[in-house]
């Protein structure tokens, strides 16, 4: 053994026993759509007098938070997002009601002195709710009373406390206690001391404290405070027989009701307990089902290297998994997806090497094993790389394009690169370099998977097939599969989710079973007839309506109670128009620029006429995604987005591995045409791109048939995207990359460092020539 594989094999080690430890002792932050709860995401908007800007979305992100602790949330998250916008995360909350109540009062508070008041059921001089002359309102107090009032005297920013507590020694019963800032406190001394120049009894001896334009208490000043004297700040209580909710949300009002700008909820999302629940263990036996099938099947191809390399995904999957974990990253249901899809695509760089060195074992049969396996980890880093770099590539467009949930697949998508990188350039060398260097496994070549050339290539080496002959055929093929896919999208149209076009989507479990149409004709007597009512999965009731604000679904709610009896909310999604605007041209912005991106960087490391190959490949398979996802009518929403830029990834991924190969062989042969070099290339790789493409498949399917609707459509889109995606490497690509040599006449490449590295195998930088 080496002293580069004893190194591989110690920090192989290493790594995985701190992965161990801290899969061991650290459990994972879950997202809301995993663990249940209340994700809301506030608008901070302009006010007549404050701007909306980055300092005051902070202060209002603070007076929010004094609000939410009341609420006794456990763990909440209060975050700023760009310069105007709060995201809110409330763990467990199932009705948003409550939540919205507090957290989503827009006024500011203000305090009044009255004027007057007309007793209930008189009509007033001046309409309720109206704002008279000189800033006086005339608003109903907590009975019901007009009261008509001066002008705002005081307002909450000069609050400094609210607490309620209880007076039994007075008989107060349940009071709250204010306590203002210095100069405010001033100016309720000077108020209230007005206020006590009039008879105990007057309503001119009351003081008026509104928020949002409702009068949220009315109290009289205390018989015993005489006229200009007034209440001193700390020593103000507010009472009126107050239940101890009642004292306390009141002081909650009071404290946190100033808001230095009114905010609006632009988009809120509750998901129950029960389905983030279901969404791990479905994950769970996809990740187990999926895994263990690519295993078996990696075994089955490449006998017991491929064993070694199944040791290797399994080692995969923990460090991936310590990582998302030790990094504190936010497990969402798209992420886990992308965990689960991240194992199948791990074996990617073992299958590149492997079939690397079957390569080398057919073009020089007496070689050793150990040699044709180095050379294979040599002449396959180039592909794993670029390969890798361009699914970065996509996983960074997702985390900084993307919103929400779309963001934490981004980075679990990175993480698992990252993490199969290593499995396999570190551990899974490691342990087939130990392999190799036994006599046994070397001598016998039906053990060891590599020194046989497979059967893919055995049959592709005899049948030979002249692919490129005319290029432009292919190319009328794929044009036809994208004329079908824009028919689709045309008269079938794109069924863009909540998330894009604004809008609530609320899914409900019933205790009794209700079909579509009983519950579409209940929703349409009850007053929604506009809702779009179907099933979802085991029998739940989804319906999608335009504006729906909490107590309209609360209403939704109780009338499909009337046939369904118990009817439990799973899923709420609601998205302000405004934010579907926005998260609809984000999205075209995201495919535009990973295009462009994807673009550049093979420009810069192949030649252009394969840059614009590839691209217009990947354009080719990103419509025909769409296009089969229109003609299906299934929705397009923030997960299909996360899909389609995966496939991107995947596409490229694929085109790579082929003009790499490309690059090569034309380098070594530059007088050889084009066509037959494109055509060795691609038949030397298709076994790796059918061994990659299965054990990605083995894990889609199991998301596909255990992952319920979104993760099935996520499963499905990528399905689609895998098998486009395998043909337009071949049947587009190429083809179109043949096409524009033609037309440029543009020369061979030089010879360059890859076409070395094949003609004199580089020697390994951790290897000192020892053996033992």
């Amino acid at each position: 053994m080496t002293s580069a594989t004893t190194v591989r094999a110690v920090l192989a080690a290493a790594v995985l026993l701190v992965s161990v430890f801290i899969t061991l002792t650290m459990s994972p932050r879950l997202g809301l759509d995993l663990q249940g709860g209340t994700r809301m995401v506030l608008q901070a908007e302009d006010s007549a007098t404050v701007e909306a800007n980055r300092e005051t979305t902070d202060r209002t992100l603070e007076v929010l938070r004094q609000r939410i602790d009341s609420l006794g949330v456990a763990e909440p998250v209060l975050t700023r997002s760009g310069e105007d916008r709060i995201i809110v995360e409330l763990p467990d909350v199932q009705d948003p009601r409550q939540a919205a109540a507090v957290i989503g009062r827009t006024a500011q508070l203000s305090f009044h002195a009255v004027q007057g008041a007309t007793p209930p059921g008189t009509e007033p001089e001046s309409k309720p709710e109206s704002e008279t002359g000189s800033g006086r309102l005339t608003l109903p107090d907590e009975q019901g009373a007009q009261l008509d009032l001066g002008p705002a005297r005081l307002s909450g920013a000069g609050v400094k406390d609210a607490t309620a507590s209880f007076e039994a020694q007075q008989a107060a019963g349940w009071t709250v206690k204010l306590d203002f800032h210095k100069d405010a406190g001033k100016d309720w001394t000077r108020l209230t001391g007005e206020a006590a120049c009039h008879p105990a009894g007057d309503e001119r001896r009351r003081v008026a404290i509104v928020l949002d334009e409702k009068v949220i208490s009315s109290p009289q000043v205390d018989p015993s405070v005489g006229c200009q004297a007034g209440l001193p700040s700390g020593g103000t209580q507010i009472t009126g027989s107050f239940s101890a909710k009642e004292a306390r949300d009141l002081a909650l009002l009071i404290k946190g009701g100033a808001l230095p700008v009114p905010v609006e909820i632009v988009e809120q999302r509750t998901v129950g307990p029960t389905l983030g629940a279901a969404a791990i263990d479905a994950s769970a036996q996809a990740a187990l089902i999926g895994a263990a099938a690519t295993a078996l099947f990696i075994t089955f191809v490449y006998r017991l290297f491929g064993a070694l390399a199944a040791v290797a995904l399994a080692a995969y999957g923990v460090i991936s998994y310590a990582a998302l974990v030790g990094l504190g990253v936010t497990l969402t249901l798209p992420g886990l997806a992308g965990f689960v899809l991240a194992i199948g695509m791990a074996v990617d760089a073992n299958v590149l090497v492997f079939e690397r060195a079957r390569e080398e074992c057919q073009d020089r049969p007496t070689r050793s094993l150990r040699s044709a396996l180095t050379t294979g980890f040599q002449k396959a880093f180039s592909a794993v790389a670029d390969s890798n770099i361009t699914t970065l590539l996509a996983a960074g467009l997702l985390f900084f394009l993307g919103s929400g949930p779309v963001k934490g697949f981004g980075v679990t998508l990175a993480i698992g690169v990252v993490a199969s990188m290593f499995s396999a350039l570190v551990i899974a060398r490691a342990l087939t370099e130990i392999a190799a260097g036994s006599r046994f496994v070397s001598d016998y070549r039906g053990v060891n998977g590599i020194a046989r050339p497979g059967t893919v290539r055995t049959w592709l080496t005899r049948k030979d097939p002249q692919l490129f002959r005319k290029p432009v055929r292919w190319l009328v093929v794929s044009a036809a599969l994208v004329a079908v896919a824009v028919a689709g999208i045309v008269v079938r149209g794109i069924d863009l989710g909540v998330e894009f076009t604004g809008g609530r989507l609320v899914e409900y479990s019933t205790s009794r079973s209700v079909d579509v149409e009983t519950a579409r004709s209940t929703l349409a007597d009850a007053g929604f007839g506009d809702a779009e009512v179907t099933t979802a999965g085991d029998g739940d009731i989804s319906v999608r309506t335009g504006k729906l604000d909490n107590d309209g679904e609360h209403a939704l709610r109780e009338a499909l109670a009337t046939e369904g009896g118990e009817t439990t909310k799973v899923r709420d999604e609601l998205i302000g128009p405004s934010l579907g605007d926005e998260l609809r041209r984000n999205a075209l912005i995201a495919l535009g620029v990973a295009v462009f991106v994807q673009l550049a960087y093979l420009a810069m490391r192949f030649r252009w006429t394969f840059a614009v190959a590839s691209v217009v490949g990947m354009v080719h398979d990103v419509v025909i995604v769409v296009g089969a996802f229109a003609w299906l009518g299934r929705p397009v929403d923030g997960i299909f987005l996360a899909a389609l830029l995966t496939v991107i990834g995947y596409s490229v991924n694929d085109s790579v591995v082929v003009f790499d190969r490309v690059r090569e062989l034309w380098a070594g042969n530059r007088k050889t045409p084009l066509a037959t070099i494109a055509r060795r290339a691609v038949l030397q790789t298709v076994p790796r791109t059918v061994n990659t493409g299965m054990g990605a498949l083995f894990i889609l399917v199991a998301l596909a048939v255990l992952g319920g609707d979104s993760l099935a459509d996520f499963a499905l889109a990528l399905l689609i995207g895998i098998v486009v995606g395998t043909w337009s490497s071949v049947f587009t690509a190429v083809p179109g990359a043949l096409v524009l040599e033609r037309r440029t006449g543009a020369p061979p490449p030089v010879p360059e460092k890859a076409s070395r590295r094949a003609r004199a195998p580089r020697r390994d930088p951790l290897d000192n020539g020892a053996r033992v």
